[in-house]
């Protein structure tokens, strides 16, 4: 990638795979961001551009990209695949591009600190890295699994599609209140239907919603 490509590349404003960062003052936040690409569809985290695009630089890119690259290795888990390009803007300022893959052993968690033994799942929705919850951390690990997800359609599950015909989307807590059964019963039936790729999710910092998934 050259300087007049990632220009073009940055003035389009953050988003689903493209997040900014002027410098590397707060590690500990920077690879939350790092973790929702790899627990997305992968991303692109810029070092040295600002929150409006503008392509300035920041000084010592390459202390600035070891500080990060050193906290990706020590606070997330497992460890991911990443690379990173340097690009010079002149001879005191530079911009480094972190290019994130989307992971294969989700769901990756970042810690805010080594000492922390489990860290915290985040995902990418749309210009923001949000905390998963614990049926988005249950489905980002077993869709990894390549194995049908079976369910028997019952009573709940036709319970549930009236509430979705009726409301469009629902979540565990409207779920399960409408239909009578405990929340745990909810959560367990809403993520099953995902993995068996009847619903879609759709997680927010908000809260996640289920639709009915739509056929093409």
């Amino acid at each position: 990638m050259d300087l007049a490509q990632l220009k073009r590349i940055a003035i389009k404003g953050e988003g689903q795979i493209l997040e900014f960062k002027k410098k590397a003052n707060y590690p500990e936040k920077i690879v939350k961001e790092v973790v929702a690409f790899a627990n997305s569809k992968g991303g692109r985290l810029l070092l040295g551009v600002d929150d409006d695009g503008t392509v300035s630089g920041t000084r010592n890119i390459e202390g600035e990209a070891f500080v990060v690259e050193k906290a990706i290795k020590e606070l997330i888990k497992p460890r991911i695949d990443f690379q990173i390009e340097l690009l010079k803007i002149n001879d005191k300022r530079g911009v480094a591009v972190f290019n994130i893959p989307e992971g294969n052993e989700k769901p990756y968690r970042a810690s805010e600190n080594i000492d922390q033994e489990i860290g915290t799942a985040y995902i990418r929705c749309g210009d923001e890295s949000v905390k998963t919850s614990k049926e988005m951390r249950q489905i980002l690990k077993r869709r990894n699994d390549t194995r049908d997800e079976r369910f028997n359609y019952g009573e709940k599950e036709k319970k549930l599609m009236q509430i979705l015909e009726e409301d469009k989307f629902t979540n565990v807590s409207t779920f399960a209140e409408k239909a009578n059964i405990p929340k745990f019963v909810a959560s367990k039936t809403l993520v099953k239907l995902v993995l068996a790729n009847l619903l879609t999710i759709e997680p927010s910092a908000q809260g996640d919603k289920y639709f009915v998934k739509e056929t093409t």
